[in-house]
């Protein structure tokens, strides 16, 4: 089962920084905003395994920041077992902290786990943490497979979770 997260509109914590590194899961994020613009998952013969309603709202942050004055990256990932954040690999993980190094802010698009492999991942006095998108629960979603190749999600429920309320995360949310 799959985190649902809600798309985050607000960014303005991050005006005091300089520059932002984006660092997105491109599993419960993408699935959670197919689920919730009724968007294929995937289209894989158009872009292979990139959900198009989440790339663009990728995009959307990246230029809302830009447009704020912070320059910023994604931290891009190409190969398929790099999609899902919380389950990366020790080199990936260090190539995030030598990536990050050169910014003052991680901005991370996933759930809490893919927030505490990036804070394990980084140096926490060179940049701070950030949560980009905000968790709703568990969702059970159905498979939907449909021509000519896309896969699209059919959102059964979703469970709500409880979140830790005394801020002890070392991570800030947005």
């Amino acid at each position: 089962m799959p985190v649902y997260l809600n798309a985050i509109e607000d960014f303005s914590e991050l005006n005091e920084f300089k520059s932002v590194l984006i660092v997105p899961c491109r599993f419960c994020p993408a699935a959670s905003l197919a689920v919730s613009k009724k968007a294929p998952y995937l289209k894989l013969l158009t872009n292979y395994f990139k959900t198009p309603s989440y790339e663009q709202y990728l995009d959307t942050v990246q230029s809302t920041l830009e447009d704020m004055g912070i320059k910023t990256g994604v931290f891009k990932s190409y190969l398929p077992h790099q999609f899902v954040l919380c389950t990366w690999t020790t080199r990936r993980r260090v190539k995030l902290k030598k990536v990050a190094r050169k910014f003052d802010a991680v901005l991370v698009m996933g759930c809490e786990a893919a927030l505490d492999t990036v804070q394990d991942s980084i140096d926490a006095s060179v940049c701070q943490v950030f949560q980009g998108m905000r968790t709703e629960g568990m969702m059970s979603i159905k498979p939907l497979f449909q021509a000519p190749c896309n896969v699209s999600l059919e959102l059964n429920r979703i469970t709500p979770l409880l979140h830790n309320s005394n801020n002890e995360e070392a991570w800030i949310r947005l």
